[in-house]
């Protein structure tokens, strides 16, 4: 049985795929813990970009996570506590920091990829439907970037002003 949220469409989507995220961030979760490893997935963004580009300002970490400068320093902070992260001068420029994986960091990695394998081949049989979500969420991106859902609907309501 359908709720009022599943039943109203399109405009539920923000909060049909914020409950989709939810759902897999409480099970990504669980996962971890099953292999007795403490991490949260919302650090996942962080680690994984600096795992891939070892050294990193806060500007282009925030870049590479599409997150925005504030919600990228509250994560930074929170991995430097769990000393996961460390930071240096930027030898260039003193007022920038470099960013790369501690000691504690890269050791975390390490076991995790054995558990990141295990959790793309359950991600993959989730989304292989017939309208695989991976490319739709790509296909939506895109056209986002193109014109987004703010200016889309401004459009529309000059378009009904004018007729």
């Amino acid at each position: 049985m359908n709720n009022v949220i599943d039943e109203s469409g399109l405009l539920a989507i923000s909060t049909r795929l914020q409950r989709l995220s939810d759902q897999l961030r409480k099970d990504g979760l669980k996962i971890y813990e099953s292999h007795h490893i403490h991490f949260e997935p919302k650090w996942f963004p962080v680690m994984y970009t600096l795992h891939k580009k070892p050294v990193l300002s806060v500007v282009e970490i925030a870049n590479e996570i599409g997150y925005t400068h504030p919600s990228t320093i509250s994560l930074l902070k929170e991995l430097e506590k769990k000393k996961l992260i460390r930071s240096k001068k930027d030898k260039q420029d003193d007022r920038k920091r470099l960013l790369q994986l501690s000691h504690e960091g890269k050791t975390l990695v390490q076991q995790m990829q054995p558990v990141w394998e295990i959790m793309v081949e359950a991600l993959a049989q989730l989304t292989d439907t017939s309208n695989n979500l991976m490319k739709a969420i790509d296909e939506v991106e895109y056209q986002m970037k193109l014109q987004g859902f703010f200016q889309r609907a401004e459009r529309i309501k000059e378009d009904k002003d004018k007729s």
